[in-house]
């Protein structure tokens, strides 16, 4: 196996996370992102695959927004 070339290149590993707020769609976000980066070194970006939400007697309970998250790999 050969060794890694010295650039400016970087290797990713992806996470799939859920953040949940009962604000709004923005915040659920920024909520997952506080939480994986407590834990999660080198996050690079994230990217919202899926929004959804809960429903309690007839109004928007909590948001839910589904993340792919970035991280790089250290070589």
């Amino acid at each position: 196996m050969s060794e890694r070339k010295q650039d400016d290149s970087s290797t990713y590993k992806v996470i799939e996370v859920v953040g949940t707020s009962p604000k709004g769609s923005d915040e659920a976000i920024r909520n997952a992102i506080a939480d994986v980066v407590k834990t999660v070194k080198h996050v690079d970006w994230f990217e919202v695959t899926e929004c959804r939400g809960h429903v309690e007697n007839g109004n928007i309970g909590h948001f839910q927004v589904s993340l792919r998250v970035g991280f790089r790999v250290e070589a």
